[in-house]
């Protein structure tokens, strides 16, 4: 029978607690979200709706096109040039996702004949770049300059590094100096993904690599996604002007693809411009953050030290962090779980997002329907 393969796949997900269900959300949701890629609470904010509504109004519903076609827009290479100023980069080209943006970046920059030297947590955009990609993937450890210097330094040609700047399962943040460090001594670039560094991360949030040192060298390339801290949709990689232009001419991601709702690039460039005036909301995000990990800490739950705004909570097996998390929204709260294979070391947690908008109130409260509802 025609995919009847997939019945036995349903089946094996099912014993092994690994079923994964579509739960809608209605717009005046009850809960209090610690689900979230919202870090800065902008995804409703006035001006950002109404960016995103004004850029509807002007431009239409849709980009009607690729972005070598149509789907260009003026508002499209402001948000480029706005973007690329405030993280400290040359250029930026703006794609429909984040996952596109990382498929773009690992596939263009990493040819026949080159190394791509990968993180064992890297996000799954980051290993379908690889997978997809012409040139040898070699897995090294997590978060090891070490590693990829060795493994640098068994290739000659092109190479590049590849990494999330923070990892979105346990929220810790990549050694960034270390890692173009050891990219420098072998002349290889570095790819990194700030999908969870922007907004949170560098001075005003202007993202990890800013934080590192590393905002505009010509060897270092940034993905970025408009998702998250910009409460928006889309992705961006920023970087030298002349990898922009090659992306321009080689990412099929960037070449085929519809370009990004006029909506969303708008929203996208109203929160970026409302980060520039308010930088207090990067800090905030991260205090929030540090502040759920020292009460989780405290009630005696093993939660994971934040170096950014997720908070990971481990849970003993798949089918009890499940539980645990249906517990949580019946009790009010909305936690992320994240069980195999989404989690690299098969370990499954309640991952916890801090925003910037969250009171102390509220964050007392997310920990006591935690602890109150732990396995």
């Amino acid at each position: 029978m025609a995919f009847g393969w997939i019945d036995e796949q349903a089946a094996a997900r099912r014993r092994a607690g690994l079923v994964r269900t579509l739960r809608p959300r209605p717009a005046d949701s009850p809960l209090l979200d610690l689900a979230s890629n919202d870090y800065l609470g902008l995804a409703r904010h006035p001006e950002v709706v109404a960016g995103a509504a004004t850029a509807a109004r002007t431009w239409g519903g849709g980009a009607t096109g690729s972005r070598l076609v149509t789907g260009t827009t003026e508002l499209h290479t402001r948000l480029e040039r706005e973007l690329a100023e405030f993280c400290g980069f040359e250029a930026a080209l703006v794609f429909s996702s984040g996952y596109a943006a990382n498929l773009a970046a690992v596939t263009a920059l990493a040819p026949h004949g080159s190394l791509i030297v990968s993180d064992a947590g890297n996000h799954a955009s980051l290993i379908d770049g690889c997978r997809l990609a012409r040139g040898t993937t070699q897995v090294v450890a997590h978060a090891d300059p070490d590693a990829v210097r060795k493994a640098l330094g068994t290739h000659e040609g092109p190479a590049v590094a590849v990494s999330d700047t923070v990892f979105s399962v346990d929220g810790d943040a990549a050694p960034l100096a270390g890692l173009a460090e050891a990219c420098r001594e072998h002349g290889a670039g570095l790819v990194v993904d700030d999908a969870h560094g922007l907004g949170v991360l560098g001075a005003g949030g202007r993202g990890a690599p800013q934080a590192a040192g590393l905002a505009g060298a010509d060897d270092v390339v940034v993905t970025v996604t408009l998702s998250k801290s910009l409460g928006s949709q889309g992705g961006a990689v920023l970087g030298p002007a002349r990898v922009v232009e090659h992306l321009v001419n080689a990412a099929r991601t960037f070449i085929f693809d519809t370009g990004l709702a006029p909506a969303s690039a708008g929203a996208a460039l109203a929160a970026l411009r409302l980060l520039g005036r308010e930088p207090e909301r990067a800090a905030r995000a991260r205090e929030v953050a540090t502040g759920l990990h020292a009460r989780l800490t405290a009630a005696g739950l093993e939660a994971v030290r934040p170096d950014a705004a997720v908070v990971s909570v481990r849970a003993p097996s798949p089918e009890e962090a499940v539980q645990w998390a249906a517990d949580c929204r019946a009790a009010g709260l909305f936690v992320g779980c994240f069980r195999p294979p989404s989690v690299p070391d098969g370990i499954s947690r309640l991952r916890l997002t801090a925003r910037a908008d969250l009171s102390e109130e509220q964050i007392e409260r997310a920990v006591q329907v935690i602890g109150g509802t732990r396995p």
